[in-house]
């Protein structure tokens, strides 16, 4: 079931941080990023619909996308921990957005090369987004890190904070292991390699410093999450848990 659960973490990982970006919608510092924070979350929707069908599809127990989204307890969700973590100020939104970035389009770039064709296919649709993406997060965390002494602050508080989680994206288990070796996913190994070196460069354009040494945090892509991933599946799920099969 290794197709299954990555389908799952993909999937997963996009559709908690479009629940968490999208209640910036109304409340961002300014227009643009209103609407720029909005029109991320409805890309990471959609592309959790095509994960979340490909993951029902292989399962073949009948389950749809929506089942899988909304008829989940936390400890079924193998999202990564980064993902999970609460909004915070616009600062560390955005960096816990452009750490997401930074691994999601090299990851979605080796997928369009993949043994399966459904991941290929997929990752050929999500990888025109995720470019988008980047470069809005690359701009904006260079913009505010090299800003004012408030900006640079904030950011890297930020970056003290959610750095180590970043590792947990590239940290492989066996069912990484096993994708590799079908040629369904790349090694975390290269992606890791590919992610880390990227986030120096723009991490320094930025004057922004990596905290050295930082442990990773761990465990949510095999469905250990911080109780704040509960209190977000409690609001997203209300509606299927308290009227169970409810159509529109």
């Amino acid at each position: 079931m290794a197709l299954f659960e990555l389908a799952l973490r993909m999937g997963d990982n996009d559709i908690v941080l479009a629940q968490r970006i999208s209640a910036w919608c109304g409340h961002a510092p300014i227009l643009e990023e209103d609407i720029a924070l909005a029109n991320v979350a409805l890309d990471l929707i959609g592309q959790t619909k095509l994960w979340l069908d490909l993951a029902g599809e292989i399962e073949g127990a009948g389950r749809s996308a929506d089942d899988l989204a909304f008829l989940r307890d936390a400890r079924a969700y193998k999202n990564a921990l980064l993902v999970e973590r609460p909004n915070g100020d616009f600062a560390y939104t955005l960096m816990r957005q452009f750490l997401f970035d930074a691994w999601h389009l090299p990851m979605l770039r080796a997928l369009k090369s993949s043994s399966e064709q459904r991941v290929a296919d997929i990752a050929e649709k999500a990888e025109k987004e995720a470019r988008y993406h980047l470069e809005r997060t690359e701009d904006l965390i260079i913009r505010l890190g090299d800003g004012t002494q408030e900006s640079h602050s904030r950011m890297q508080a930020a970056l003290d904070d959610l750095y180590p989680f970043a590792g947990e994206f590239v940290a492989p288990d066996a069912i990484d292991d096993e994708l590799a070796s079908r040629k369904i996913a790349p090694a975390l190994s290269e992606i890791g390699a590919l992610y880390f070196d990227y986030l120096e460069t723009a991490l320094a354009e930025a004057t922004l410093k990596a905290p050295v040494d930082a442990p990773v945090r761990k465990g949510g892509r095999k469905g250990l999450h911080s109780e704040e991933l509960g209190y977000l599946l409690a609001e997203m799920q209300f509606l299927q848990r308290a009227y169970p099969g409810a159509k529109w």
